[in-house]
């Protein structure tokens, strides 16, 4: 059996503190719809799979239940805070610079950029909703892994 596992949310609930400190959440995924889904969510998959719940020889392609755009996230973010964090979309290049302006290495700046805009393209987006169906529950919302990464910073 092959599981594979789509975005995880913490890659960009991981900027929430950077995206209050600057006053804007940054990237270069456009209007891309990104179907990602919570650790906790891909963990309780793989305990599935592993009790016997997949067919040997299955591949399951695993995604979150709702797509959302990073200026969604950007509004949800702003909506618990109570501040206007705007979602600010950059060139590839911009967004790389950035990334490297923060101390990110530039493997993983590069990589970063580059997925950002692979999700302008609809490479995050998924509607299929085999992870739910697998763990039996609908994937963590959006607004629970915002409010779980601000509980973790405070």
């Amino acid at each position: 059996m092959i599981l594979r596992n789509g975005w995880y949310t913490e890659n960009y609930t991981a900027s929430v503190s950077a995206a209050l400190a600057l006053g804007a959440f940054y990237g270069s995924a456009g209007e891309g719809r990104i179907a990602s889904a919570a650790r906790a969510d891909f963990a309780a998959a793989a305990a599935k799979a592993l009790s016997g719940a997949v067919a040997p020889g299955s591949t399951l392609e695993l995604a979150g239940d709702h797509a959302y755009t990073l200026a969604e996230l950007a509004a949800e973010l702003s909506h618990q805070t109570g501040k206007t964090i705007p979602y600010r979309n950059l060139p590839e290049a911009d967004y790389r610079a950035a990334l490297l302006n923060a101390g990110l290495p530039e493997p993983l700046a590069a990589g970063l950029a580059n997925w950002d805009v692979g999700a302008s393209h609809g490479a995050l987006f998924d509607d299929v909703h085999q992870l739910s169906r697998l763990i039996g529950r609908p994937t963590t919302p959006l607004a629970e892994s915002i409010r779980q990464a601000r509980a973790a910073k405070a």
